[in-house]
C-alpha cells in the first residue's frame, strides 16, 4: 500500500490506516478473539498505521493493540495514541456510560497540562506494552467535547503546558510527531494560530458531505505543513447506507436536508455506475495534504468490503460533482 509522508517529518504512514474505537466495544461488545481477527485482516491487507486511544474502551483498545502489534519488527509499522484523558480506577457500578459496552473499570479525567500529558504517556506505554509511540494527538480539545466556556480553561492549560510537553517529547524522540485529535475545525484553526503541528486527525469534517474543513483549514495545513489524518468518512454511516429510514449522520438520525442531499449524491454514483460508499472512502485521498484516510470497525468483514471500495473506479470528473453547490442546485 502506498505511504505518504506526515507534515515535515521524516515518517511516512499509509494512505489507508486502522482506528482502534470499534475494538475497544463501540457501541457493541467486541470479543477478544473478534478484535485480533480484524486487526490481522487490516495486516494482510498492508495497513501500517495504526490510531488508538486512552478512552477507547477505557484503554481496552490499547491493550489489544499491543498484544496484536507486539511481534510485529517495530519498524515495519506506525502507532499513534492520544492525550487529555487520564484513566482513574473505579468500582464496576461508577464506570461512566460513553458508548462503549464492557469497558475496563476506569473513569476518565480531562487534563491538558505538561505533567497530565506526560503522564498519560507513561500510561500508555504500560497498556500497550510497547516502547515507542510515534505519534501523539491532543484528543478532544475543543467546544464540540466541552462547551465553550470549559475549551477556554483546556485551551490555555493546554497552550501553556501540554504544548511544551510534546515539544521536549518530541526534540528528545520519544515521538517523531503530534497533533490534534478532533471532531471540529474551530480548534485546529486556533491552535495553529499560535503553534507548529505536524499532523491532525480529524473526524467527519472533509467529506463528500461534510466540506467544513475545505475553506479554511486546508489553507492553513498546507502553509503550516501539517498533514491530514481524516476519520469518519461514512459521516456516521449515512454515505455507507445511503439515505435509508433510521440512517446517522454526524452521530444523530439524518434530517430531511441530509436525506435529500444523499439522495442526489447516490443518482451521481448511480449514473458513474459505482456505488456512493467508493466515493465517499476515496474523496480525501484526492487532496494532497491528506496523509491517510482512517477506517474503524470490529467486524473482518467489514474492514475487508471497505478496503475493496478502494479498487472500485470512480471517474476522476465525478467527484467534482460532489460539491455541495452543484448538489444544493439539483435540489432545486
Amino acid at each position: 500500500m502506498m505511504k505518504r509522508r506526515v507534515g515535515s517529518t521524516a515518517l511516512e504512514i499509509t494512505e489507508v490506516s486502522f482506528g482502534g474505537a470499534a475494538v475497544g466495544g463501540l457501541y457493541r461488545a467486541c470479543p477478544r478473539e473478534t478484535a485480533m481477527q480484524t486487526l490481522q485482516v487490516a495486516w494482510d491487507a498492508g495497513l501500517r498505521y495504526f490510531d488508538t486511544a486512552p478512552f477507547y474502551g477505557f484503554g481496552l483498545s490499547e491493550r489489544r493493540f499491543g498484544d496484536f502489534l507486539r511481534d510485529k519488527p517495530r519498524d515495519s509499522y506506525v502507532l499513534s495514541t492520544k492525550v487529555g484523558r487520564l484513566l482513574r480506577p473505579v468500582p464496576e457500578d461508577q464506570i461512566p456510560d460513553h458508548s462503549y459496552v464492557d469497558p475496563l473499570p476506569f473513569a476518565l479525567d480531562y487534563d491538558y497540562s505538561y505533567d497530565g500529558i506526560m503522564r498519560s504517556v507513561e500510561f500508555s506505554y504500560a497498556r500497550l506494552g510497547l516502547n515507542r509511540i510515534d505519534i501523539l494527538f491532543v484528543h478532544d480539545i475543543g467546544a464540540y467535547t466541552h462547551g465553550v466556556e470549559k475549551t477556554k480553561l483546556h485551551f490555555r492549560q493546554f497552550m501553556d503546558g501540554g504544548l511544551k510537553a510534546l515539544e521536549e517529547l518530541k526534540t528528545s524522540r520519544v515521538i517523531s510527531a503530534y497533533g490534534l485529535g478532533v471532531n471540529e475545525v474551530q480548534i485546529c484553526l486556533d491552535v495553529l494560530r499560535q503553534a507548529p503541528l505536524d499532523c491532525i486527525l480529524l473526524a467527519s469534517r472533509y467529506s463528500l458531505l461534510d466540506r467544513t474543513a475545505e475553506a479554511e483549514l486546508l489553507p492553513r495545513c498546507r502553509q503550516r505543513q501539517t498533514s491530514l489524518i481524516i476519520g469518519g468518512v461514512f459521516n456516521s454511516g449515512i454515505l455507507a447506507t445511503g439515505p435509508v429510514p433510521g440512517a446517522h449522520f454526524d452521530y444523530l438520525p439524518a434530517t430531511e436536508d441530509i436525506l435529500g442531499r444523499v439522495g442526489a449524491m447516490e443518482k451521481i454514483a448511480a449514473e458513474g455506475g459505482y456505488p456512493l460508499a467508493a466515493a465517499a472512502f476515496q474523496f480525501p485521498l484526492h487532496e494532497p495534504v491528506v496523509a491517510s484516510v482512517l477506517t474503524g470497525t470490529a467486524k473482518p468483514t467489514n474492514l475487508t468490503r471497505n478496503l475493496e471500495l478502494l479498487g472500485v473506479k470512480v471517474p476522476e470528473t465525478d467527484f467534482a460533482k460532489y460539491d455541495t453547490y452543484t448538489i444544493v442546485q439539483q435540489l432545486g
